[in-house]
């Protein structure tokens, strides 16, 4: 029921059309519009420009005015007629001819009356609905036009139900590839989507970001710039200003003047404009008026090679142009074709057969001829066009040739219908003059752009073709160097809103177009990614980079190398330390029985001098590349050898002090120190509870080679980390212990005998030591270079070197230079006076 209720409305609004269509009135066939044939094609021409005006009553607008006659339209009309007398030359249908009934589409009530007229049936002025549509006939197979989207658009959908094939030459609109609202439709001309693609490419190809979009009223315009402005958008383009030219628009009137001010206002070199010819004609006179110049115009496919719009006055000074036009094609044998034609016209033109309607919507010979002088010119963009209506009517010959299965030599008769033929035509693969003739599933052909340039050459005006576009994917190729720019030096204009910024600064967005900002350097340590120009990316961790940088660079990796200069003076001073500490310790072998050795201690010094030996040799370890052996080895072994070092040196004044001092006063005492051995348990206790110490430290803060990267941005500093460890401070708090006991000990016997007084050695040699890790410890504060551990090992020097010098050095001098000191006489002496000295007190 509800199929029927909806084919009796259908019904009844056709007829009611129809009716009107016609306002109920005999009409004739003008010459030329209609040639009869076993297969009718219908096409669909605008031989004159829109008549626009107000309407009360649905009545088809009259087209045969000679002020509105359109030359492009014509030379489709042409191109139609010779190709179907064209193909009936040839065996592609044998045994068939092809006819045609040409309209003349100026308005959309033209347009729907032609329409109506094809699905008509064969000798009858009635369309009958039918249960079922696939058994629908008509007088004609197929429709090539209309020549703009809004057109096609009410075309393809009275046309749809019926399943008629609909092929258009110049409807372009992405819309009509919706396949599930126009079934029948296809066409010869790309999709408006591939244009979109390549104006967008076009621009992104010469950097221009920042532009301003013009479009049409209508599908067409309307369309395309919404689809430009999403893709344009995604790629990063900024649309500054967006506005649609009305279809009721005059050249300077005020809604044109408010467009030209919010235009120049923009601030933009580069300006879309995607419109129909007509109301691109409209906007150019209006950019003439206002002086809109030094801009480049990027040209949709129906304006950018149309002789409409260069013949604007004043438009050769606008600025650069540069389109998308169709692939420049020739149709053989046209041009001679129309000329032909008009020559059979002789005579002035006659007036109107009597009785006839010379606004049926097809054009009166009688009313409008033309001579071989006044003939339209048959352009490139004619011509391209008329290829397309050229490659339309070979498709559909294509198809009744599968259909009617001509490919044995003779075509069998017999009925066809649209959907059948549809079938066929989007099957067809054929080539045409070297071009591959197919549909995709959406109608759409296999086709390319032109990139075009104008170029005027004095007041004569001709387009250069300086690229093409290839189609799924597209692909842009561009040969810049043909390309005549408007500005100085025939420079290539710029058009952003902010200029890019310098290597190494990041876009900071102001305001709502991401195409306006202002630059910002990159923070140290952060690069400027060219993918992402919004954020600057930090860097890895063995990389830097300075502030506003475009790239890391990789860090250099530092460590107190051997080879360092400092290096080798430190080493060479160690390496002398350690020499005279082992020959010390030969020379007090050789004299261990003289009173000097027996007087420092006898064979404690060689215990003395083994942990200065100790302490010397782990030195060496602060140089070259941080191993785990040297971070064990580095501090611990330093902070052992020198507290034993302090501990004998503290048992051994603290020795002398009982010796002297306190002998007879506490002999109990005495006794018992010296029965017990006193002064080996000190130093034993004292070493042990210092090795307890370090082995903690080495157990629980273990010194391990780490990669250092805070200190500074461009190194990494391979560095041990006991420095400043809980373990480091405590076995060095515990030497500090001894030396300050050392220091009591040794101020202790400062009136001891001259041969046993060594406070002011002792006292040297701790001052060295303190004010040795004084500075150390300062400059580790403020310093944390690669030459830190060259500090270390300086302050270590310092103190080794102190202790050796302070207690050792003058025994050495007494035992090598002054052998008259040292024997047991020269010692009693020594004695005896430091004995009446103490009587005498």
């Amino acid at each position: 029921m509800l199929f029927w209720a909806a084919h009796l409305l259908l019904s009844l609004q056709l007829a009611v059309a129809y009716c009107w269509a016609f306002s109920c009135q005999r009409t004739e066939s003008s010459p030329g519009f209609s040639l009869p044939g076993d297969f009718l094609l219908a096409g669909l021409f605008s031989l004159h420009a829109d008549c626009l005006q107000v309407r009360h009553r649905p009545l088809v607008t009259s087209c045969d005015r000679s002020d509105s006659f359109n030359g492009h339209g014509y030379h489709l009309f042409q191109a139609m007629r010779f190709t179907v007398e064209e193909i009936n030359s040839t065996a592609l249908l044998p045994n068939i001819t092809l006819g045609y009934e040409l309209y003349d589409v100026c308005s959309e009530s033209s347009n729907v009356y032609a329409t109506l007229r094809v699905l008509a049936q064969q000798g009858t002025g009635h369309i009958e609905m039918q249960r079922d549509l696939r058994n629908h006939s008509s007088k004609v197979v197929a429709l090539i036009g209309p020549d703009n989207t809004d057109h096609a658009v009410t075309t393809a959908a009275l046309l749809s139900p019926f399943l008629m094939p609909l092929v258009s030459y110049e409807a372009s609109s992405v819309v009509l590839s919706a396949k599930r609202k126009f079934p029948s439709f296809l066409r010869t001309i790309p999709n408006d989507k591939y244009q979109v693609e390549v104006i967008v490419r076009l621009l992104q190809s010469f950097g221009w970001v920042w532009i301003s979009l013009v479009g049409s009223y209508g599908d067409y315009g309307q369309l395309g710039v919404q689809a430009l402005e999403e893709l344009a958008t995604t790629r990063g383009i900024c649309v500054a200003f967006k506005d649609v030219v009305p279809l009721s628009a005059q050249a300077g009137d005020p809604r044109m003047q408010r467009m030209m001010l919010h235009l120049a206002r923009a601030r933009t070199t580069v300006v879309v404009v995607f419109s129909n010819r007509h109301l691109a004609g409209v906007f150019f006179r209006s950019v003439v008026l206002a002086n809109l110049t030094g801009k480049v115009w990027i040209a949709s496919e129906d304006w950018a090679i149309s002789t409409y719009i260069t013949n604007v006055p004043g438009i050769q000074g606008i600025g650069t142009v540069l389109g998308v036009a169709i692939q420049q094609r020739q149709v053989p044998g046209l041009k001679e074709f129309e000329e032909s034609y008009v020559g059979a016209v002789t005579g002035a033109p006659r007036a109107c057969p009597e009785g006839s309607w010379c606004s049926t919507n097809q054009l009166c010979r009688e009313c409008h001829a033309f001579t071989t002088w006044n003939m339209p010119e048959l352009g490139a963009f004619s011509m391209s066009a008329a290829y397309n209506v050229y490659e339309a009517v070979y498709a559909v010959a294509h198809g009744l040739h599968q259909l009617l299965g001509c490919t044995s030599g003779t075509c069998a008769r017999g009925p066809v219908y649209p959907w059948q033929l549809l079938q066929q035509i989007y099957k067809v693969n054929f080539l045409l003059h070297k071009k591959t003739v197919a549909f995709d599933d959406n109608g759409d052909p296999l086709g390319y752009y032109d990139i075009i340039a104008w170029d005027w050459n004095g007041p004569e005006w001709t387009f250069e073709v300086i690229g093409s576009a290839s189609l799924s994917p597209v692909h842009l190729d561009i040969n810049k160097t043909k390309i005549q720019w408007h500005g100085k030096n025939n420079q290539v204009p710029v058009s952003v809103c902010t200029r890019d910024c310098l290597e190494g600064h990041h876009r900071l967005v102001m305001g709502s177009h991401h195409c306006c900002f202002e630059c910002m350097p990159c923070e140290a340590g952060t690069f400027l990614n060219t993918s992402e120009l919004h954020t600057c990316q930090p860097c890895g961790t063995e990389e830097w980079a300075p502030e506003g940088s475009s790239a890391c660079f990789s860090r250099t990796v530092e460590f107190l190398a051997w080879h360092e200069p400092i290096s080798l003076v430190l080493l060479a001073a160690n390496t002398l330390l350690l020499l005279l500490v082992v020959g010390t310790a030969g020379l007090f072998a050789w004299r261990l029985h003289t009173p000097v050795v027996r007087s420092a201690g006898g064979r404690l010094c060689f215990l003395m001098l083994g942990s200065l030996v100790a302490g010397s040799c782990s030195l060496y370890s602060f140089f070259g590349e941080p191993t785990v052996p040297a971070c064990l080895l580095r501090q611990p072994l330093f902070s052992l050898g020198f507290a034993i070092f302090l501990s004998c040196l503290t048992i051994r004044s603290f020795q002398l002090v009982i010796i002297f001092k306190f002998s007879t006063k506490v002999p109990t005492f005495y006794h018992t120190w010296a029965q017990n051995h006193g002064a080996g348990i000190f130093v034993i206790v004292s070493s042990t509870v210092h090795l307890f110490l370090c082995l903690t430290w080495l157990a629980m803060w273990t010194p391990r080679p780490t990669r250092e990267y805070q200190r500074f941005p461009h190194l990494v500093i391979l560095e041990c980390t006991e420095v400043n460890s809980v373990g480091f401070l405590v076995a060095f708090a515990h030497n500090i212990l001894l030396s300050i006991s050392t220091f009591v000990c040794s101020y202790l016997g400062k009136e001891l005998p001259e041969n046993y007084n060594e406070a002011k050695c002792v006292t040297f040699s701790l001052l060295l030591h303190f004010v040795s890790w004084i500075a150390f410890f300062t400059t580790s504060s403020i310093y944390q270079g690669i030459y830190l551990p060259a500090v270390n090992v300086l302050a270590g020097l310092a103190t080794l070197s102190g202790g050796f010098s302070g207690y050792f050095l003058p025994k050495c001098y007494v035992i090598l230079c002054r052998p008259e000191l040292n024997n047991t006489e020269h010692f009693q002496a020594s004695i005896q006076d430091y004995t009446r000295r103490c009587g005498t007190t």
